[in-house]
């Protein structure tokens, strides 16, 4: 036997192996993962039902808004500074001064 046909045997085996413990699973009343379990899923809503839904949270939105609580809920995050040009040039150059003496540092143990 080629190594093709004894790994399609055992394929088959674990699915034989695999449809067994499906059906004890059922049988004691749990749900096995299969194709044909729905019970997992939640019903679907109609098309109605969610445009009710959906105008339901639009009033209660126009709500909020209406009586300005939005702005009194907003938390605001607050407003990053930015660096000068003078600033972003001393640090890059402090980098460049870094990243200079690790490859010095490299270049002398290379030897």
């Amino acid at each position: 036997m080629n190594v093709l046909q004894t790994l399609k045997s055992e394929r088959d085996r674990l699915q034989k192996d695999l449809n067994r413990l499906n059906a004890a699973i059922n049988a004691l009343g749990g749900s096995a993962n299969s194709k044909g379990s729905t019970t997992d899923h939640r019903p679907t809503l109609s098309a109605a039902a969610r445009a009710r839904i959906a105008a339901a949270q639009r009033a209660r939105w126009a709500k909020v808004r209406a009586n300005g609580a939005q702005k009194r809920n907003v938390v605001s995050m607050p407003k990053r500074k930015t660096l000068s040009a003078a600033a972003r040039r001393k640090i890059a150059a402090a980098q460049k001064a870094r990243w200079a003496k690790i490859r010095a540092k490299k270049a002398g143990t290379a030897k």
